[in-house]
């Protein structure tokens, strides 16, 4: 199920927090993608987009050497599959050990206009990475190369990042609260759903700023519904 412009504009006016309370309704727990924060604390620029899946696995030193960069199953040879708008999702196994992608890697996906990155594990050339204007939701940075502690395996199959199961055009969104996985297939719902969520909690706030105590209104019983209800009238 392709994401539409109308939804990927209405993602980014909904915030992780909302999409996870949303889908936990929808009974999807494991939405969250842990240890994925903004590089650039405070980042606002929210990002929507299909997922690009990347899999590392440990190191075994007869694979995972420099000369593997070249090879046509590589980091550098994903990056090329890349298509616009997408969010790469890189399952890292929480490494911290070594960084998946630097600031070429990174540059080059701006350039081919990558929504963003979003990893369970770190980067490296932390400065020039955030020099390349490029999203990225990672643990942080370190000096040595990916390499050191991960062998790369292939791209756009299903993988576990952060403890969340990604499969390739699951939508990612990504804001300074982290990273949330919507299924393909809930798309539609958790879309109206979530613009609903949104809608409702702003009202409720103005209610809190009017002084309303919190009982009967966050949650809202049904009379806090139907005062909601008259104002959408």
């Amino acid at each position: 199920m392709a994401l539409t412009p109308a939804q990927k504009t209405a993602l980014e006016g909904v915030c992780t927090a909302t999409l996870t309370t949303v889908l936990l309704k929808k009974g999807v727990r494991f939405c969250y993608i842990a240890g994925s924060r903004p590089i650039v604390p405070g980042q606002a620029k929210r990002i929507v987009g299909p997922a690009f899946t990347l899999r590392f696995t440990p190191t075994r030193e007869d694979l995972a050497t420099v000369d593997s960069w070249s090879s046509p199953r590589s980091t550098r040879a994903a990056i090329e599959e890349m298509p616009e708008g997408c969010v790469a999702v890189a399952d890292a196994m929480a490494s911290t050990a070594a960084g998946i992608f630097g600031d070429i890697l990174c540059a080059r996906m701006a350039k081919k206009g990558v929504a963003g990155l979003v990893t369970d594990g770190v980067l490296r050339d932390g400065a020039g990475v955030i020099g390349t204007g490029l999203p990225v939701f990672c643990q942080g940075y370190v000096a040595p190369a990916s390499v050191a502690a991960l062998n790369f395996v292939g791209w756009q199959e299903t993988i576990g990042c952060g403890g969340v199961t990604v499969i390739p055009g699951d939508i990612i969104v990504a804001d300074m609260d982290g990273a949330v996985v919507i299924p393909a297939a809930l798309l539609d719902a958790v879309v109206e759903a979530a613009v609903e969520q949104e809608r409702l909690e702003a009202w409720i706030m103005t209610e809190v700023d009017r002084g309303v105590p919190l009982p009967g209104l966050y949650p809202p019983n049904a009379e806090t519904k139907a005062r909601y209800e008259a104002t959408r009238k």
